[in-house]
């Protein structure tokens, strides 16, 4: 039996006022894999990526034409709780940003929002959210030190953690690496590996090496076009659109 795709993308335009930032965009996106969506600046990637959580409505001048169906319901629909479609659709940005109270209660602050009432619960749901971030043996003994006392790549990772926590379906990364040094960077990789068999994973990556080391599949945008999307190694070594293949190469972008 043939699985549905976990998100499925018809016919989007999204436009800022008079601007068009996506141009007839349709994708679909299989569930536990990690789909890296390439392109240079200004191709509308972080507007797409918004989109797939209704973050974009906090934006008054925007407007969205076409689908987002998730599970194959439009999330769009009126019936839709953008508050339980934001849980199930997470998003990391680009820039760590840590609640300004403890390790512990960053991660243990949205568990105790979404009802775990006893301590026992809580610990269990933070440690586990650490863990999955590759974050618990470099925090498990200072828990209640201030978050804004990690390095740069451990506050990602804590983002990453109190995303984890809240049990999404889909993490979306926008650019998390982009800051970071490269152990950092690594160990951020490392996690995506192991969490694409819980959740479905979509990132805009730090760079095109990146998409390289750990996509299953490999999406191309220019211009808030959809140009390209195929599997890793076909799309890297055997692509089809000469555009694709000249940012690849780095030869614009």
């Amino acid at each position: 039996m043939v699985q549905q795709p976990k998100i499925v993308i018809k016919n989007l335009n999204f436009y800022f006022g008079d601007q068009r930032v996506l141009h007839d965009f349709s994708l679909e996106i299989p569930g536990n894999e990690i789909i890296s969506i390439l392109g240079p600046a200004k191709s509308g990637i972080t507007t797409l990526l918004r989109a797939l959580n209704r973050l974009c409505d906090l934006i008054p001048e925007a407007r969205m034409e076409g689908e987002i169906l998730l599970d194959g319901k439009n999330i769009c629909d009126k019936d839709v709780n953008v508050t339980e479609l934001r849980r199930r659709v997470g998003m990391v940005f680009d820039i760590p940003t840590p609640l300004p109270m403890s390790i512990f209660d960053n991660v243990a602050y949205g568990l105790r929002l979404g009802g775990r009432k006893s301590n026992w619960a809580v610990m269990e749901g933070v440690e586990q959210a650490l863990r999955m971030a590759a974050l618990w043996d470099d925090v498990k003994n200072r828990l209640k030190m201030p978050a804004m006392s990690l390095s740069g790549g451990q506050q990602q990772r804590l983002c990453i953690a109190r995303v984890l926590a809240l049990k999404p379906e889909v993490v979306l990364l926008d650019r998390p690496c982009s800051g970071l040094d490269p152990i950092s960077t690594a160990k951020i990789e490392e996690s995506l590996m192991q969490l694409k068999e819980q959740f479905t994973i979509v990132i805009a990556p730090h760079n095109v090496q990146q998409a390289g080391r750990i996509s299953d599949r490999v999406v191309f945008v220019l211009m808030g076009h959809l140009i390209e999307e195929g599997l890793n190694d076909q799309v890297f070594y055997n692509p089809k659109d000469q555009r694709t293949s000249d940012y690849i190469t780095g030869r614009f972008g």
